[in-house]
């Protein structure tokens, strides 16, 4: 049928069409079936139906589609009925806990980059995972297929190094410190970061302070070949682009399969070109690994399927009661990452970021790569590492933690009571600081002023809340006054003499 093709404003990585019902009836096709679509090129695209949005004779089309079957809009298109791809087949395999080869599973993400899964396909595909799993050899497939849907980096003989943590931790601000310290040491480090899915700030949401984080492949090549290491947001490169897609069906979902998180983690080390990974495991009673048992878990998966993959991989689960140092939110957390490496910041992400960094050292062949990192840090390396990167993206190498002004609106939150920190809710501060307008907001967030364990007075501050707005910032309070984020109490609980004693 020929039918004249139309652009509509509409984003979506999937190939979405839509059609008149009696063009419809007249292709003998319905919602959700499949249509070719040929200009100059060819796609296959999910078909939606419409009397009224459409007329007769039309069809409208995503930018994307329109760039793939070589169209533009107001020109001509033949349309055909498609029968359903292969891979929705091998879905209903692993929906019914069938093992799948590394074809099955390429055809499957291949299908899914190209746009010939609808939304409820993948959100099946999403579902059996969840249910279902995969063996240790299917994920490797996974994450070897998603890696082959984009670029894969290469620096020739060199050992490429990687750094990653599980989330789930707010403050965790150590990846910018950690990159700069092992690239002072002369190794390479290509960094990788996402901005934040569910949390207030992810890693790139807080380096764009700094310079520039939406760097392609050719650019990640070129500055970390250039200075040695690099920070960069996935979602500017084409490394690894599945996983991206995976995760935009996943969150309304509010699902996070296992396999689906290793083999998408997996797939951006390999598409990078890592040779050694290093992963942080934070450990908490709200953080994603919670016991551990499953801690234990996570490392044996990592490091067998890192054998598959051709990546050494080592692990180090860290301590998550707690957010890492006092600052949420991208500039405050920009600040405080900036005072670390100036020699001056909390003690506990110094420490953290030595650790992990340490760790990379010592894969390298270093004897004491804690103590060497310390050094690195302390004496001032690694801020010289950190600003040539800097520089080299784009920012100014010059920029200090003063330069890091956080929201003009602020507010503390005072302790009721006095006695001791008791509890510090890592969720209710996320939510208080998103509240404020974090990460969107580059100026809001949160100052936890007081840790666990910490002594404190009726009156003292608890919580420093910061937003760019004033509705922002009562509406971050009101969150903050209904979920208590951080609990003081005396250390009696009760009293009970003599006289309360029964018989």
């Amino acid at each position: 049928m020929k039918l004249t093709i139309r652009e509509y404003d509409i984003a979506s990585e999937a190939s979405l069409v839509l059609l008149n019902g009696r063009d419809c009836e007249v292709l003998g096709i319905d919602e959700g079936d499949r249509v070719i679509v040929t200009g100059d090129g060819q796609t296959v695209a999910v078909v939606s139906v419409s009397r009224t949005l459409v007329q007769e004779g039309e069809i409208l089309a995503t930018p994307r589609l329109l760039v793939r079957c070589g169209a533009s809009s107001g020109s001509v298109v033949d349309v055909t009925a498609s029968h359903a791809p292969e891979s929705v087949r091998h879905i209903r395999g692993k929906m019914d806990g069938e093992r799948l080869t590394g074809q099955m599973i390429s055809k499957i993400v291949d299908d899914v980059v190209g746009g010939h899964l609808s939304q409820m396909e993948i959100s099946a595909w999403l579902t059996a995972l969840h249910i279902n799993g995969m063996d240790l050899d299917e994920t490797a497939a996974y994450a070897k297929a998603m890696a082959s849907t984009g670029t894969v980096l290469s620096f020739g003989d060199r050992r490429v190094f990687d750094f990653h943590s599980f989330g789930g931790l707010p403050g965790n601000k150590i990846t910018p410190v950690v990159v700069s310290i092992v690239t002072a040491a002369g190794l390479t480090i290509p960094k990788l970061s996402s901005r934040a899915i569910s949390s207030a700030c992810g890693t790139a949401d807080f380096v764009e302070m700094f310079c520039r984080v939406d760097l392609d492949s050719d650019e990640v090549r070129r500055v970390t070949e250039s200075v040695g290491g690099v920070f960069s947001w996935t979602g500017a490169t084409d490394l690894g682009p599945a996983g991206d897609l995976f995760i935009k069906v996943q969150r309304p979902l509010g699902i996070d399969p296992r396999p689906q998180m290793l083999a998408s983690i997996m797939s951006k080390k390999v598409a990078a070109g890592a040779t050694d990974l290093v992963m942080d495991i934070p450990l908490g009673t709200e953080s994603k690994v919670r016991s551990v048992e499953e801690a234990r878990s996570y490392t044996r998966d990592l490091m067998d399927l890192g054998e598959r993959l051709g990546i050494r991989v080592e692990c180090a689960v860290t301590y998550a009661e707690q957010p890492l140092g006092q600052a949420v939110g991208p500039i405050l957390e920009a600040r405080e990452c900036m005072q670390v490496l100036e020699g001056r910041g909390p003690s506990d992400v110094a420490e953290k970021a030595c650790i992990c960094a340490g760790m990379i050292l010592e894969m390298a062949g270093t004897v004491d790569g804690h103590g060497e990192a310390r050094r690195i840090l302390g004496s001032g390396e690694a801020l010289e590492s950190f600003r040539r990167i800097v520089g080299a993206q784009g920012g100014d190498p010059d920029t200090t933690s003063e330069d890091m002004v956080p929201g003009m609106y602020s507010e503390d939150i005072a302790s009721p009571r006095s006695g001791f920190v008791r509890r510090i809710s890592n969720k209710a501060v996320v939510a208080v600081a998103k509240a404020a307008g974090a990460p969107s907001d580059k100026g809001a967030g949160v100052m936890v002023r007081k840790k666990q364990g910490s002594k404190v007075s009726e009156g003292d501050v608890l919580l420093t809340v910061y937003a760019d707005s004033e509705a922002k910032l009562r509406h971050a309070m009101c969150v903050a006054d209904s979920l208590e984020p951080i609990t003081a109490e005396g250390m009696v609980m009760g009293h009970i003499g003599h006289r309360d004693r029964k018989n």
